[in-house]
């Protein structure tokens, strides 16, 4: 089985819920403390093993490609000031992965958003990370997903349980049980009615495809929105080349939520060794006058 070293990244939508932001600030370069939501998304799959990754933007989002660029303005005054640690750390990231774009020309939905990374992963499995999400874990989801294909050599899906409200917003599995986090998907329908749920097991912005996904993405329909549904194309692969789930340990942020972006960026800051100790004396301060 060889070696997963790609990942791709869709970040083409508009981020209508982010409003009004969203017009002239691509949600993906939103800042969780000091780093903009992209960079967790990147780190996550460097620190998984992956080696290249695939961004999938649109109009408007060169600040995407500009982060992942040096910065000679910002790298020289940082020399001039003899600041070497905070040069390296500009730099980490951009070094440790290589970082690819390209453009979906059209809205069309994630199904052919992913489609547009044929060339770039050619019949090689990859990971595929929304670019909505944000999850805290010691062991990145993505890593979770390939120890999972590892194992079983099947496409897999990170999954979580939800609640009632939120099953009919994202999709629903059908799974068997196989064993400790894993299960064996037999189905999926993406933002089911109520009585048309399978489980409350959803798919929280990570899955690792094989390349069977692509010839089905070619043949798919148009579902929910008039798009073409990445969940529609799963629940063919899953029904013809087999499919596992993960239920994976680590908290997700809904970073296309104002709730969701708030909720990260305090969790962050407390997490954080320089900021956390003063933003939980601020916090226990502000709370007592709530």
């Amino acid at each position: 089985m060889k070696k997963i070293t790609k990942a791709v990244i869709p970040a083409a939508g508009l981020g209508t819920r982010m409003l009004p932001i969203a017009r002239t600030v691509p949600k993906e370069v939103l800042p969780i403390v000091d780093r903009p939501v992209m960079d967790y998304l990147v780190r996550e799959a460097a620190d998984s093993g992956i080696t290249d990754i695939l961004i999938i933007t649109n109009r408007g989002k060169g600040a995407i490609e500009d982060y992942f660029d040096y910065s000679p303005e910002y790298e020289q005054k940082l020399i001039e000031k003899g600041k070497t640690k905070e040069l390296e750390q500009l730099r980490e990231l951009v070094q440790r992965v290589n970082v690819h774009f390209i453009r979906q020309k059209e809205p069309r939905g994630l199904g052919h958003a992913i489609s547009c990374a044929r060339a770039f992963t050619g019949d090689e499995a990859f990971c595929v990370l929304y670019g909505d999400d944000v999850v805290y874990s010691d062991v990145p989801v993505c890593r979770q997903m390939m120890d999972a294909y590892e194992k079983y050599g099947l496409a897999v899906a990170a999954v979580q349980p939800v609640t009632d409200e939120q099953i009919v917003k994202y999709c629903s599995l059908d799974v068997e049980h196989i064993e400790g986090r894993e299960y064996h998907v037999k189905d999926m329908i993406e933002k089911p009615k109520p009585e048309e749920k399978f489980s409350n097991l959803s798919i929280l912005g990570r899955v690792l495809l094989t390349a069977d996904i692509y010839d089905i993405l070619d043949n798919t329909a148009p579902g929910a929105g008039n798009e073409i549904q990445l969940t529609d194309a799963m629940k063919e692969l899953a029904r013809t080349k087999g499919m596992s789930a993960v239920e994976f340990i680590g908290k997700r942020y809904d970073m296309g939520s104002k709730m969701g972006f708030l909720e990260a960026n305090i969790e962050y800051a407390l997490r954080d060794p320089a900021l956390g100790e003063d933003f939980r004396a601020y916090l226990k301060e502000k709370a007592a006058t709530l």
